[in-house]
C-alpha cells in the first residue's frame, strides 16, 4: 500500500480532481472552519489511497464509480463537520492511546433498554448501578425503530435515525451518551447493516418501483435465481421457514412513491403471479441489502456517521459473514465481505476516528479471526471462548478449551476479544471439527451430547436450557437459557439442594473469573450478576413464543437485584463474589492487553493459565464437581512458592483442588 501523503501519480490525479468539487461543494465550511478543514482534507488525503484500493475491485468496474466516490467524499465532509468538539476531543485522546480499551479498568455490561430500565431516561438514571459493578463499557441492545409484532429482538431496522418511540428519542440517546461519558462509560450499540426492516423507506420505494431504491436489495421475479443461490445457502432460522428468499405478493400494488426527477415509479418486474421474491437470510421481515450497489455502501456510512455523531463509541457490526452475496458459494465469510468493513473503518478514521467496531461472527473460528485487525474490526466477540467453557463444565474436561486457548487466542497487539459468558443470543458449538478430531472428540456426537446435556436430557446434567432452531435435516441445534439455569441453580433451588446450590454459584463465578481474568474485555450479561434464572412467561406471548431465546431475555428483576448486598441470599453470594473477581482485575495492570500462556496441569479437569508481564499471576480452575489434583511438578513448585491473590481458601495443603475452585495466585 502507498504510505500516506505519498499517492501514485493516477490517485494523486484523482484525489486533486476530487478535492476540486470537495472544495466548490463545502466552500462556506471552509471559509467558516479552516482549521477544521485542512484536518479534513490531511485525513481524507492519508486514507484515501487505501480507500480507492479497496472500493475498485468492488465497484470499479460501474459507469457511475466516481459519482458514488465524489459522494462519499461529500458524505466524510458532512459528518466530519457535524461532529462536536467534545467528541474530536475524545477521538484525538485515543489516537494518542490507541489501545485504551485493553486497560484492565475496562469491564462490559450489555442489557435491552426496555427490560433493564424501561426507557433510555430509566438507562441514565441507573448509572449509579453500572458504577457500582465498575462498568466502563455499555452496550445497549438494538433501540432504533423497528416494526411490530415481530422484528427478531430490534434487528429488523425501520430507520437508523430514528428511536424506537416506546424507549426514548435520538435526543435523549444523545443525552445518554454525554452522561456516560461523564461517568467514564463507552457507549455501544449495534450496527445491523446486513440488512432492513421491510417496512424501512428503502424497501417501501424499491416495492414501489423507485429506480433509486430498486437495487438496493435481490427482488426476483421468480424462483429462477433463488432456486440457483438457495443450492448452496446455509439455512439459518429452519424452524420458522425454508429457504433464504420470501415471496412478497404485489397484488394489489404498493401504493407508490414520488419518483425523484427522471425516475418514475415503476413496480419491480414480477413473476405471473403477481409476485417478487425477495432475499431473507434469517427472517422475512429482515431484507438483505444489495453492498455490490455502491449507493447501498454510501447510504450505509451515512447512518453510521451519524451515530457516531450521537455519541457512540463503538458499533456493534451485526451478522458481518453475511454482507456480500455471489453465485455459487454459501454467501458466507466472503473476501469482499472483508474489504467492505475495511472500507468502512477507513471512513471511521476520517470522519469519527475514536470509533471503534465489534465484529459479530458466530462462524468456524477459522473464519471469526479473519475480521479482527486495526484494519478492520479491533474488538471480537469470542464465540469459542464461550461455547468451550460451557463444554468444559458438561464434560469436566478441559482439553478442548486448552487447545482452542493454545492454539487460537493470540490477536494482533491493537485488537481484543471481548469474552462472554451468556449474551442475548444463544450458544453455538462452534468449535472446530478439526480441532476436535485430534483429541479423538467426534464433532457431530459431541455436539449431540452438548444439546442433550444443557436441555438436561443426560442422565445426571445440572442444566435447565431449551433447545433453539432444530433443524431436522441436520440434526443442528443451539441451545437458551440464562447463565444461572444453564450452570445449576435453577434445578438446585426447586431440589432445595444446598450443596448443587453452592456447586451452582462456584460454577457461575469460575466461568466469570476466566473472562475477566483471561485478557481481553470482560462483558457481562446484565442480570447474571444478580443470578437471574430462566423467565418461561414469553411462552404466553404469541409474538415470542416460537423463539426460546427469550427464555434468557427476562426483564431485570430490581426486587433480586436489592438482595445482592445480603451475603445470605444466592443474589449476594453470587454479585458479592463477582464484586471480588472485578476488584481483582482493576487491582493489578498485569490484567490489562491479551497475553496469556496456557500451562499444564497435569489433570483434564483442571484448567491453568499465566498471564506476565515483569511479575507472573497464575489462574487455576477446577471445572469438576471432584477434588483435584495439580500433577505437573513445575507448575506445583509455583504454587507453593506463590501468594494466593483469590480462592485460596479451596486450596488444600497437598495442593488439591476444591469442587470448582478458582485459584489465582502470584
Amino acid at each position: 500500500m502507498t504510505a500516506p501523503h505519498s499517492l501514485s501519480p493516477q490517485t494523486e490525479l484523482t484525489f486533486r480532481r476530487l478535492q476540486a468539487k470537495l472544495q466548490a461543494r463545502f466552500s462556506s465550511h471552509a471559509a467558516q472552519q479552516p482549521e477544521a478543514w485542512e484536518t479534513f482534507l490531511a485525513r481524507l488525503r492519508a486514507h484515501f489511497p487505501r480507500l480507492l484500493e479497496l472500493l475498485l475491485p468492488l465497484y470499479g468496474g460501474r459507469y457511475d464509480f466516481f459519482y458514488h466516490l465524489e459522494e462519499l467524499a461529500a458524505i466524510l465532509a458532512d459528518a466530519w463537520f457535524a461532529r462536536p468538539d467534545a467528541f474530536k476531543q475524545l477521538d484525538a485522546q485515543r489516537e494518542q492511546n490507541p489501545r485504551w480499551f485493553q486497560s484492565n479498568q475496562m469491564l462490559g455490561g450489555v442489557c435491552y433498554v426496555d427490560l433493564f430500565a424501561g426507557n433510555l431516561n430509566g438507562i441514565r438514571a441507573k448509572i449509579p448501578y453500572f458504577q457500582e459493578l465498575g462498568l466502563t463499557y455499555l452496550h445497549l441492545m438494538p433501540l432504533f425503530q423497528v416494526p411490530q409484532p415481530e422484528n427478531d429482538g430490534g434487528y429488523a431496522v425501520s430507520s437508523y435515525r430514528q428511536v424506537n418511540p416506546a424507549l426514548g428519542t435520538m435526543q435523549e440517546l444523545r443525552a445518554l451518551a454525554d452522561a456516560l461519558h461523564e461517568a467514564g462509560i463507552a457507549l455501544v450499540v449495534d450496527f445491523v447493516f446486513n440488512h432492513t426492516a421491510n417496512d424501512h423507506e428503502w424497501a417501501q420505494r424499491a416495492l414501489a418501483g423507485d429506480l433509486e431504491y430498486a437495487d438496493y436489495y435481490f427482488i426476483f421475479p421468480d424462483r429462477t435465481m433463488p432456486d440457483q443461490y438457495d443450492k448452496t445457502l446455509r439455512e439459518i432460522f429452519p424452524d420458522v421457514r425454508r429457504g433464504s428468499f420470501t415471496r412478497i405478493d404485489l397484488t394489489p400494488q404498493p401504493p407508490s412513491l414520488e419518483g425523484k426527477g427522471d425516475n418514475p415509479p415503476s413496480p419491480p418486474r414480477r413473476g405471473a403471479g403477481g409476485e417478487v421474491w425477495v432475499w431473507t437470510t434469517f427472517h422475512s421481515f429482515q431484507w438483505d441489502l444489495n453492498y455490490s450497489n455502491p449507493a447501498v455502501f454510501n447510504s450505509m456510512a451515512r447512518e453510521m456517521l451519524f451515530l457516531a455523531n450521537q455519541g457512540v463509541d463503538i458499533l456493534r457490526l451485526d451478522a458481518v459473514a453475511f454482507i456480500w452475496k455471489k453465485l455459487g458459494t454459501n454467501c458466507e465469510n466472503l473476501p469482499e465481505a472483508h474489504q467492505l468493513i475495511q472500507a468502512f473503518n477507513i471512513l471511521a478514521r476520517i470522519a469519527a476516528p475514536g470509533l471503534l467496531f465489534k465484529s459479530e461472527a458466530i462462524v468456524h473460528p477459522d473464519e471469526v479471526v479473519k475480521y479482527i485487525s486495526a484494519a478492520e474490526c479491533q474488538l471480537s466477540y469470542n464465540p469459542l471462548l464461550m461455547a468451550l467453557l460451557w463444554n468444559s463444565l458438561a464434560t469436566r474436561k478441559t482439553r478442548l478449551l486448552k487447545q482452542a486457548m493454545e492454539k487460537r487466542f493470540t490477536l494482533p497487539p491493537d485488537c481484543a476479544w471481548v469474552n462472554y459468558v451468556r449474551v442475548h443470543d444463544d450458544i453455538g458449538w462452534t468449535f472446530s471439527d478439526e480441532d476436535a478430531a485430534t483429541l479423538g472428540v467426534k464433532g457431530f456426537d459431541h455436539r449431540r451430547f452438548l444439546n442433550d446435556f444443557y436441555t438436561g436430557k443426560f442422565p445426571g446434567s445440572f442444566a435447565r436450557g431449551l433447545p433453539f432452531q432444530f433443524n431436522p435435516d441436520t440434526g443442528d441445534m443451539r441451545i437458551s437459557g440464562t447463565c444461572a439455569s444453564l450452570a445449576g441453580l435453577e434445578k438446585a433451588l426447586d431440589e432445595n439442594d444446598a450443596l448443587q446450590i453452592e456447586y451452582s454459584i462456584r460454577r457461575i463465578l469460575l466461568l466469570h473469573g476466566i473472562i475477566l481474568l483471561i485478557g481481553g474485555i470482560p462483558l457481562l450479561y446484565l442480570g447474571d450478576e444478580i443470578a437471574t434464572l430462566n423467565d418461561y412467561a414469553y411462552q404466553n406471548d404469541p409474538a415470542k413464543a416460537h423463539d426460546s431465546r427469550w427464555v434468557h431475555r427476562p426483564r431485570f428483576d430490581w426486587q433480586r437485584a436489592a438482595r445482592r448486598h445480603d451475603p445470605a441470599t444466592v443474589e449476594g453470594r453470587v454479585y458479592h463474589g463477582l464484586q471480588a473477581l472485578i476488584a481483582l482485575r482493576r487491582a493489578h495492570g498485569i490484567f490489562s492487553g491479551g497475553k496469556m500462556r496456557v500451562r499444564d496441569t497435569g489433570s483434564d479437569h483442571v484448567l491453568a493459565f499465566e498471564r506476565h508481564n515483569g511479575t507472573r499471576v497464575l489462574v487455576i480452575a477446577n471445572f469438576s464437581e471432584m477434588p483435584q489434583r495439580v500433577n505437573d511438578p513445575m507448575l506445583r513448585v509455583q504454587i507453593m512458592d506463590a501468594q494466593p491473590l483469590h480462592g485460596g481458601e479451596y486450596l488444600a495443603p497437598d495442593l488439591v483442588l476444591a469442587p470448582y475452585a478458582f485459584l489465582v495466585t502470584a
